[in-house]
């Protein structure tokens, strides 16, 4: 794989980082702007509202690549692989299909939009800052269809990064615990 296309799969980890950092830093200024000069900056706050919308808006599509979104998943750990990855992606169709919908609507209402609806502090113009409903749902869209090639396709199962780090942390312990008995059986 390109270096490109490598960047390109991690698009979303990027948005998100770059997102959470502006936040975060305008968040830390306002906070210092009240407590140690007396005086609020307006602005800060409306913008920080709106990064942290995109910011949870790219964080799912991120989810979706990772595979890492809840799920009800108890009855397909009773079934064989191949049946649970088939039934996954059934549920993956009516996620897509409810995706395509809400983009479609999305689309429909940023479009009936006046210009004179704008952002109250920053003067923006709100279909601007609603096209993260647009493009993060069709990201996600696109991730879902990646995970599923991946899985049926490929054979690859991307796994959830936080439930690999709990397998993990109970292989140590399991490693650790036969590592004692064998210490003290002597």
């Amino acid at each position: 794989m390109s270096a490109f296309w490598k960047h390109l799969d991690h698009l979303e980890s990027y948005i998100c980082r770059t997102l959470l950092a502006v936040f975060v830093t305008l968040l830390f200024v306002q906070i210092v702007a009240r407590q140690v000069f007396g005086f609020s900056i307006t602005w800060i706050e409306e913008l920080s509202v709106i990064l942290f919308v995109w910011f949870a808006y790219f964080g799912a599509s991120y989810a979706a690549r990772m595979a890492a979104h809840n799920r009800v998943t108890f009855h397909l750990n009773m079934m064989p692989r191949r049946t649970a990855r088939i039934l996954e992606a059934i549920g993956d169709l009516f996620w897509i299909a409810f995706n395509v919908v809400f983009i479609w609507q999305a689309i429909q209402f940023i479009s009936r939009l006046k210009p004179f609806v704008k952002a109250q502090t920053l003067g923006w113009e709100m279909r601007w800052v609603y096209m993260a409903l647009p493009i993060a749902f069709a990201l996600m869209t696109i991730r879902i269809l990646q995970v599923n090639y991946l899985k049926l396709v490929k054979g690859i199962d991307p796994r959830d990064p936080d439930k690999v780090e709990v397998e993990q942390a109970l292989e140590l312990a399991e490693d650790e615990q036969r590592a004692f008995q064998r210490e003290h059986a002597k």
